[in-house]
């Protein structure tokens, strides 16, 4: 990896490939990133929802994030996701990634007890997490699996924090992503989450994305980035439109299992989720067919 921290950019939240067994496949899992590393991703988050991280045993994590040190190519960043239900984990877990050579964590929101889950709770939990921390954290909002927001208030508040780099919010509100830029200084880092909004969320101020769809079309979602920060919009706005059916099929449609059977039409290792989540049906699959055959050139083309 670079020094110093770099996070700007496309970033790819890894899924985990598993083995017949149902074991992860860590072989399979560096060869996805050999393949990543050739494409414009500028990095990687190990251990974000896509990876399946609340199906996985903490130390099927720390295997992970080992191999991914092993294999990564070293212009590409990795971020760390450490987030747990309590803070005191997040904590033990935020800094066995540090003593590892991560350079960076990714927090997501405790989501158990949701109701007590206010914006003074959040702020806490994210100041203690960032006080003890040995690295740098960045904020993770994802309602749709959490049910938890960090609204704008909240990000006022920990972006003061100078262990506090950033946020990935995946809501896929752009309203209440430019709301929560404008709420944090300058050099706060703000990365949406959801490939439908990234050309919106990149319109409005957002620093880059770390975006699911990454995994099986790389270098679309990078050039969509790189398109959006040259100014020629109207490629970017292209390339987004182009990826509008995979981001809706492969995100809240099929979810992580169309993710990896959509990766496999590419190459990549995809293979089965791991339950309770389900395999897709013969429908699902030949619908995706579809989808993937309909899609243009541009989008088709992978390293």
């Amino acid at each position: 990896m670079n020094n110093p921290l770099n996070l700007m950019g496309l970033f790819a939240p890894l899924t985990t490939p598993f083995a017949a067994s149902g074991e992860v496949d860590y072989a399979a899992y560096a060869q996805n990133i050999a393949r990543f590393n050739r494409t414009k991703l500028a990095g990687y988050v190990i251990n974000g929802s896509t990876s399946e991280s609340v199906l996985l045993r903490w130390s099927e994590v720390y295997r992970q994030w080992e191999v991914a040190l092993e294999h990564a190519a070293h212009e590409k960043e990795l971020v760390a996701g450490t987030g747990a239900e309590s803070t005191a984990e997040t904590i033990v877990h935020t800094n066995h990634a540090a003593s590892l050579g991560y350079k960076a964590a990714l927090v997501r929101t405790p989501s158990f007890y949701k109701p007590a889950m206010t914006e003074d709770a959040l702020v806490e939990h994210y100041l203690r997490v960032a006080d003890a921390a040995k690295i740098p954290i960045l904020v993770y909002s994802v309602p749709i699996f959490t049910h938890v927001t960090v609204e704008s208030p909240v990000v006022a508040r920990t972006s003061k924090h100078p262990n506090i780099i950033g946020i990935k919010d995946s809501s896929g509100n752009v309203a209440a992503l430019a709301a929560s830029i404008a709420a944090a200084p300058k050099e706060f880092k703000t990365f949406v989450g959801s490939a439908s909004a990234l050309y919106e969320a990149l319109e409005v101020g957002a620093t880059g994305a770390i975006l699911a769809l990454a995994n099986a079309f790389p270098d679309v979602c990078a050039d969509i980035y790189e398109s959006a920060r040259s100014g020629n919009q109207s490629k970017a706005h292209s390339l987004a439109q182009t990826l509008a059916a995979p981001a809706k099929m492969l995100g809240p449609q099929y979810g992580i299992a169309g993710l990896k059977y959509a990766m496999e039409h590419y190459g990549y290792v995809g293979g089965p989720t791991r339950l309770p989540l389900l395999p897709l049906t013969e429908a699902a699959r030949r619908e995706i067919d579809a989808m993937l055959a309909n899609l243009g050139a541009q989008a088709v083309h992978q390293t």
